[in-house]
Order: structure tokens, then sequence, then C-alpha cells
């Protein structure tokens, strides 16, 4: 197996013939999929989606791709392809198109109907081109095919792209359910097809690779929706991601069935359930859905909300309400459902509000204690079924953190993928494709860049260090008058702490010690602020460590007079 190397320089320039594959997000982490392909000084884009932020991000709200790498070739690009429409596959995309409004946009009737709805808040009217599965798209020199996948999200799509140098297959997100909700098998005709032809690379889906055997059937967990709707007495609320159609859809069957009326909570659920409704990837009998604000006429035993937070996001609605910061108050006998799975690195997130909704009397039914979710992803029976079916001549986990992409590349190996030919990259190794092998040839830049609020790539690593220290440990100011001149100490120094846990009054044990080394550097003649301000913060922070075995931020304060 191809190993990417820390030390990996810059790539060289790809040769005549050849095809470059630049995974720009997606590889070692749960979101933020992008690759960049490169053909004859074009480009191509397959999804440009966002990672969410961990406890450790601190005030960020998204993580975007880096696009440094392909900033001053946005004229190259031929377009994004886009596979399905869940947020880290499409999220990106009006960061992208900021810099270039004009980069075609391609994908399934609802991936583009979400996409341009996001678009639209960013004041954005894309040109998009529709396609579907079977379709054929001549994209500059990339000949694109378009195959059915089935995932928790209709219309998926993976894309089969053929250069000279090669074709490659990337999957998107996939399973395998033999019975989808709406009929729509992932097509294993047309893989088996593209192999006859011969799939030169695989970018394959790794996210579900450690997991024996095969996915569970969507349909399966209907029985036990209606199980919980049947002994439920009070109102029922659901929190599921609010493009997971095929789940909302099993919730209004139940709710119909039950006798339940059922209101959307939340701006993007509301935004992705009605462009689900409009184009009739989500089937709702008359009468069922109703305004939230029209909730309090009715009795709790026919009440059903749908909201998002189903991964602990600290401002969505479940959130809130396990916070009592909604207008929605949780009370003894409601009943909650988290319809989803748990992403890697939102346990703790998770739990939280589970114990927040427990507290105020919700009975909480999650997949810990239910079978309320099924998973999107392809498990490893299903991965080795679908290796033998295509048989690459090269395959390259994607989508999934390190442990996943291990897992896949092991799974092609018992399958019979060559090891020289399974290639563990990581995000920004570039990958080339040439005479039929594919190996790593160096590295972009690919690094996270943040949005805090209206900032895009403002905010960097040191910004969050001072945040975690901030949140961490406080922060302790002092506060000092010096003469311009002679450095001698006029006023202060004053200190207060804000955040860690130190009382004010016992800043006058260390008072002294600060006015001692100020006036020793006045009489060495030091008197620029900001050698005082280094002094003053050795002086504090030894001392704070030494008495309280703490590290907050020291902000000292010189001013002169």
């Amino acid at each position: 197996m191809s190993h990417p190397h820390p030390e990996l320089g810059a790539p060289p320039k790809l040769p005549k013939g050849g095809l470059r594959v630049t995974p720009l997000g997606g590889l070692g982490e749960i979101g933020r999929n992008m690759t960049v392909f490169e053909y004859n000084g074009r480009l191509l884009i397959v999804d440009c989606g966002v990672l969410f932020p961990e406890e450790e991000q601190p005030g960020i709200d998204l993580i975007l791709p880096d696009f440094t790498s392909i900033r001053d070739r946005l004229d190259d690009i031929e377009g994004i392809v886009l596979t399905h429409g869940h947020e880290d596959h499409i999220g990106g995309v009006p960061y992208l198109l900021r810099e270039k409004p004009d980069i075609p946009l391609i994908g399934s009737k609802l991936t583009l109907a979400l996409i341009e709805a996001k678009l639209q808040e960013h004041r954005i009217r894309p040109y998009t081109l529709e396609v579907v599965e079977g379709d054929r798209e001549h994209l500059g020199p990339f000949d694109c095919e378009f195959i059915a996948v089935n995932h928790s999200i209709p219309d998926a799509l993976a894309v089969a792209i053929r250069t000279p140098a090669g074709m490659v297959v990337a999957t998107g997100d996939f399973k395998m359910d033999q019975l989808p909700m709406d009929g729509r098998l992932t097509d294993l005709h047309a893989f088996a097809r593209l192999s006859e032809e011969g799939i030169d690379l695989l970018l394959s889906d790794s996210t579900n690779a450690e997991v024996p055997g095969f996915v569970p059937p969507e349909r399966d967990i209907s029985n036990v929706i209606r199980g919980v709707f049947a002994g439920a007495q009070k109102r029922i609320i659901v929190a599921s991601f609010a493009s997971h159609v095929h789940r909302i859809q099993q919730i209004l069957d139940a709710a119909h069935e039950y006798g339940r009326r059922v209101a959307f909570v939340g701006r993007s659920m509301v935004r992705n359930m009605g462009i689900a409704r409009d184009l009739g990837y989500l089937r709702v009998p008359p009468g069922l859905v109703v305004d939230v604000k029209t909730l309090d006429d009715l009795p709790d035993s026919e009440v059903v909300l749908v909201c998002t937070g189903s991964q602990g996001e600290p401002m969505a609605a479940l959130s809130r309400m396990a916070n009592r910061d909604h207008q929605i108050r949780i009370v003894q006998g409601d009943t909650v459902i988290l319809a989803s799975s748990l992403i890697p690195g939102n346990e703790n997130a998770v739990y939280r509000v589970i114990n927040g909704l427990t507290r105020w009397g919700a009975n909480v039914v999650h997949k810990g204690n239910a079978k309320v979710h099924v998973s999107g992803h392809a498990s490893a029976g299903e991965l080795l079924y679908f290796y033998n079916i295509c048989k690459p001549k090269n395959l390259m986990p994607v989508h999934g953190e390190w442990r996943h992409l291990r897992a896949n590349a092991e799974l092609g190996a018992l399958t019979g993928v060559p090891h020289d030919r399974i290639v563990i990259a990581e995000d920004g190794v570039v990958v080339d494709l040439i005479e039929g092998k594919a190996k790593i040839v160096g590295k972009v830049q690919a690094g996270y860049v943040y949005v805090d609020g209206l900032s895009v790539g403002d905010v960097g690593e040191p910004a969050l260090k001072d945040r975690k220290i901030l949140g961490d440990e406080g922060i302790i100011s002092v506060f000092v008058v010096v003469d311009s001149s002679t450095g001698k100490i006029t006023g202060g120094p004053h200190i207060q702490a804000r955040g860690s846990g130190i009382d004010d009054g016992v800043f006058t044990t260390v008072t002294p010690k600060i006015q001692e080394v100020l006036e020793k550097s006045a009489q060495d003649g030091v008197v620029e602020p900001h050698q005082l301000q280094q002094l003053i913060r050795r002086t504090l922070g030894k001392w704070v460590s030494d008495n309280y075995r703490r590290r907050p931020m020291i902000l000292p304060v010189v001013v002169e007079v």
C-alpha cells in the first residue's frame, strides 16, 4: 500500500496524458468532502462540503476545505459534481462560488434544489445542470457517467469519470439497501458494466469499513418507530438530520397512523422538507403537517415535533430545549426520539443533550436503547461484495477517519487489489494516475478554513488556542502606568481575574513581586512597554502556576505617561 509522508513536497507538473487526483477534504475526517481532478490543464471538482466543529474549536460555525491550491485556477474548473445533498458534501459550495459564481453545478434534482435554496441565502444564482442515473455528460475533457446509489437521502449518485488517462469511479456515500424506501437500488449492474470496461481507480466510501456484515434495511426501523408512537402518552419530539427524507417519511407515516399532527421546527428542517415535499420525494397526507404556532390548540397526545439537533449542536433546537432556552419546553412524559447516528467526535455533546432532556422528565429513545437508526454507509460485507463486482485496478479509500481508510484498504486487498495499487492518502496529498498506476507524488496546502460568523478564514489555530485557554483557565489582566522616560511605576499594578477561579484579593501577595521586577528593569534602563509586559507576564504567570497549578491567559497593559 502507498502511504502519505509528512515530508512530501509540492507535486511536479502533471505529465502529459496523466490524471491528477487531489482530495482537499474528507480523508482522515468525517465531513468536508472535496476532491479535485485534473487532466490536460482542466479541473473537475467532486463535492464541496463542510465539517462541523468539535469542542476544541470554540466559537467556530463551520470548517471549510482550503481552496488555496485552486484559487488561481478558478477559470480552469469545468464544474462541480455533487453526489448528494448532505451538508458534508454541498455545504462548502456557497463559499467557493463567492469567489467565482458562474462555476457550473452538476447533480440530481433534489441535490440541486437543496443547494439552490442554500445559495439563495448567499444571494448567488448558480448555473446548474440536472442529471439522472444513466446520463453521460462531457465536462471539458471529463466524460462523466452518473450511477444510482442508495444512501440516507434520495437521489444520491456515484460518478464514473472517463479521460484518456483512464476511468475513475467516485462512489460518493452509498450503501446496498435491498429494500429501499423509494425503491431506488444501488445500480450494481452499472458497476459491473463499468468493471467490464475497466475501472482504473476507485474512490470508495470508507465510513463503515470497520463494521462487519451488511447494513439493515431502512424500513426495518418502521416497527420500532410505530411502537414508540403507540406507547407515547404526550408529545413526541423527533430529532433528525434536516436532509434525512426517508427517516422523516417514516415519522410522518407513523404520525398519520396514530392520529397526530406534525410540525417542523428549525429553519433548515422547514426549508428542506418543503423542498422534498414540493418535488415529490416526501409524501404528506393532507392536513398532517401544521404550523408550530397552532400546536397549543392541540392536546399533547396529538402532537409530533420534528427538529434538528441530533448531534448535540449547541444552537440546534433540541439542544436549546434541553437547556431550557427554547419556546418549546420539555415536560414530564414527553418522548424524544434521536433518529440519527452518532458522528465520531459528537458523543459527549449528544449525551449531554440526552441527560438534559431526561432531567426535565422526557423519555429519550436513541440508537443506544432502540433500533431507531440504520446507517447510510456500506459495511464491510457490502464493500467486499462491491469490490468483487468492480475489480478496480487501483483503490483509494475516501470519506472516513484514518481507522476507516485503513480498514477499507484491507478489504480491497482481501478481494485481490494488489497492495502496491492501494493508495491511502490524506487531505492535500496529490495522487497521479499514469499508465494505469496510481501513486502519491506530492502534497498541497489543505488545512482547516474556519467560518466564524461572517468571518471566513480570519480565525486561525493561534486564535482557537487562545479561546481554549480562556475557556479552560480564564484571564488575568494587569494594568500598570509607568514614566515614559525613567520606566518607574506611577500607578498600579491593578490586577483583575475573570473565569480563573482566583479571587482578586489574593493578588496583594504578588503585587510587590511585580513592583520589584519593574523597579529593577527601570534601573537597568528597560523602558520599552512590550519588554515590561513580558516581565509582568512571566512574573505573574510563575506565581499563579506555583500557587494554583493553573495557566490562565495573562494580559498585561503598560501605559506610558
